[in-house]
């Protein structure tokens, strides 16, 4: 609250008397100052109520107008005469010089210093009155906080501070405002808060509306951005109680991201149970939410943390960020993303400043699939490659009809299964790592951890099962081809 000049001439002890310049009734007075020069404006720095008892007055009608519209020009809030010592009335030219500027003319009856005195004890009581507010402001804030959040928080500090509120997140989009809806000075905000460093506050005010804008967050990365639009000039209160907001919406958005990284470690622990075996993805659909397929897996080239990984999917993806999926492997960190266009990958490993790989998924079943593939690409190195972008791949892929595939695999690998299912023994996996081991018995033993009499045992009985020696050419490339296939042919 400002003291203005109505408002001074009616503080207990002041006896005061307008005589021109009603108009400027309104003006704000910081200080009350007494001044006998024939220019004053040099010692001033404006909103101060001058008083004189006319030494320095000039003595021509042209020097008393520029005397007045100099006071007024340098935001003097008035000009008060002490009469009857060197004058006995005010100049008709002070008189009407100051009407047409505005610049309220009392006669004053009270000794100047009870005057200054009276107006520095204004301004300390009303200091105390501001903190008195701001505590109250405060403690008003903290209750919003904890019943009901960021928007309580919100409604708090534009009701206190007679203005309105913004939240924005750490890319300058709208999260929440006070009112609800796009104003016209959330655009200068955005410009603030996108051309702002990391951790850092401004202020602009053009003289009508001050918009202050100030980073959320106490150390690592921005939580978000608070903006409050006020009346000119911003006052010191508004200030206040905007970086007390700014610190409950810290704590509160930090909070939220805690809650996030719990529950995506939840979710995460379903993700890693599916790709490990444990899970099938229709249950996997039955206990977590998730987008809608297709969806774009990206596989990251190491493990990353887990809350730098909700970090950069909140900045990269927050749109998606509720119903993505999140879990860290050996291989790296596996994101599952509904899928869009541009991929989600590019940036979500530039972001995170890794290399990565990414394919695609037609459903949850061809998750486990996608992130081996994706994991491939990972390896590489590149900053980020999509099974779509290696023209070979993609080929091999389309080359296939999905069912027909299947078909083809199970049926070239039943009698191995059903020999498995009556009578045991890991036929299917011991044919597998000999293939892949080149034929090399020794090796393929050491993979599976068995002797190589063992394996050479599992073998004969393959071979007796299948009905054809592993020796043909054709034969090892069926079975083979029906072992790998999800391996060759990414899915999607």
């Amino acid at each position: 609250m400002a003291l203005t000049v109505a408002q001074a001439m009616t503080l207990p002890g002041m006896r005061m008397r307008l005589l021109a310049g009603r108009a400027g009734l309104s003006r704000v007075v910081r200080w009350a100052h007494v001044s006998e020069l024939a220019d004053p404006v040099p010692w001033l720095r404006g909103g101060e109520l001058v008083m004189t008892i006319g030494l320095g007055l000039p003595g021509d009608s042209a020097g008393l107008q520029a005397y007045v519209e100099r006071l007024s020009g340098a935001g003097c809030a008035g000009l008060a005469f002490a009469l009857g010592e060197a004058v006995s009335a005010v100049p008709e030219e002070v008189l009407a010089a100051a009407d047409l500027q505005g610049l309220p003319v009392l006669e004053i009856l009270t000794p100047f210093i009870p005057v200054t005195e009276a107006v520095a004890r204004w301004h300390a009581d009303e200091r105390v009155r501001g903190e008195r507010r701001v505590v109250a402001a405060q403690e008003a804030m903290a209750r919003a906080a904890l019943l009901s959040g960021t928007s309580g928080i919100l409604r708090a500090l534009a009701e206190h501070t007679g203005g309105e509120s913004l939240l924005l997140d750490p890319q300058g989009k709208p999260r929440a405002a006070t009112p609800a809806g796009e104003r016209p000075w959330h655009a200068r905000a955005l410009e603030m808060a996108r051309g702002a460093a990391r951790l850092s506050a401004g202020v602009l005010d053009d003289g009508i509306q001050a918009v202050q804008v100030q980073s959320l967050g106490f150390s690592g990365p921005l939580t978000g951005w608070l903006a409050v639009c006020t009346g000119s000039p911003l006052e010191w209160h508004a200030r206040m109680l905007a970086n007390q907001a700014a610190c409950l919406l810290a704590m509160e958005l930090l909070g939220v991201r805690a809650g996030r990284v719990k529950a995506q470690a939840q979710r995460g622990a379903l993700l890693a149970a599916v790709l490990d075996g444990g899970l099938s993805p229709r249950q996997l659909g039955e206990l977590c939410p998730v987008a809608a397929p297709p969806y774009e897996v990206v596989v990251t080239a190491a493990p990353v943390p887990p809350e730098a990984a909700i970090e950069a999917l909140e900045e990269v993806a927050a749109d998606a960020e509720e119903l993505a999926l999140v879990c860290a492997r050996p291989e790296g960190t596996v994101f599952v993303l509904p899928e869009r266009t541009p991929r989600w990958g590019t940036e979500l490993c530039a972001r995170l400043g890794l290399p990565g790989g990414g394919c695609r998924a037609l459903g949850l079943d061809e998750l486990p699939s996608a992130v081996r593939h994706a994991a491939t690409l990972a390896a590489r190195g590149d900053a980020y490659l999509h099974v779509d972008d290696l023209e070979a791949s993609a080929l091999l892929r389309d080359a296939f009809v999905p069912d027909a595939a299947h078909r083809f695999a199970a049926a070239a690998l039943r009698p191995l299964r059903e020999y498995e299912a009556r009578h045991g023994g890991d036929l299917v996996g011991s044919l597998r790592a000999y293939l892949e081991a080149g034929s090399n018995l020794e090796t393929a033993a050491r993979r599976l951890g068995v002797h190589r009499n063992t394996l050479r045992r599992r073998l004969a009985v393959a071979e007796r099962v299948s009905g054809r020696p592993l020796t043909d050419p054709g034969h090892r490339l069926q079975l083979w081809l029906a072992l790998s296939l999800g391996d060759l042919v990414p899915p999607g």
